[in-house]
């Protein structure tokens, strides 16, 4: 014999088991699974390309992924430029070389970032619209359920009351 659990919704009375919590989680997720495929697809849609790339671009700059290359570039950089048995040095210290290439990669990486970060800001913006019309609108529906539970319930009163009065 299985025991469920019996949750209530706090001042409305109503019960709900395992089964009907599991049920509204499983429409919640697809509700947001939908929502989320709705702004990738209308992303793709508003996005040229370019920002695309930009955004690939920023999201691989800010990964761990980049830094473990760009780190292991620079030492062996460094190395190649400091050993005097490997007879490679291009660059000997102070690195103006290595110097100038990471300030062209900064002054290219910077805005391509920001850039990434004011469309994905902007994104953030719309979902978060999104979400309060939703909760406006759930608001909007506990209002009138709670209204109209309110109405059953004065209507109920008056049904026993017509009862009690009948009895007598």
């Amino acid at each position: 014999m299985k025991i469920e659990n019996q949750t209530k919704i706090r001042g409305y009375g109503i019960e709900l088991n395992d089964e009907k919590l599991t049920r509204i989680d499983q429409m919640v997720e697809s509700y947001e699974r939908r929502v989320a495929a709705r702004l990738d697809e209308d992303y793709e849609l508003h996005t040229r390309k370019s920002d695309r790339v930009a955004d690939k671009v920023a999201a691989f700059g800010g990964s761990w992924m980049f830094i473990i290359i760009f780190a292991s570039f620079l030492v062996i950089w460094i190395l190649i430029n400091i050993l005097p048995f490997l007879g490679l040095q291009f660059d000997p210290k102070p690195f103006i070389l290595l110097n100038l290439i990471l300030s062209f990669i900064a002054a290219f990486q910077a805005p391509i970032i920001m850039m990434s970060q004011n469309r994905q800001a902007a994104r953030d913006k719309h979902e978060a619209i999104i979400d309060f019309a939703i909760n406006y609108k759930a608001e909007q529906e506990i209002d009138d359920m709670q209204k109209h539970l309110h109405h059953m319930e004065a209507e109920l009163g008056e049904i026993k009351a017509l009862l009690q009065k009948n009895m007598k």
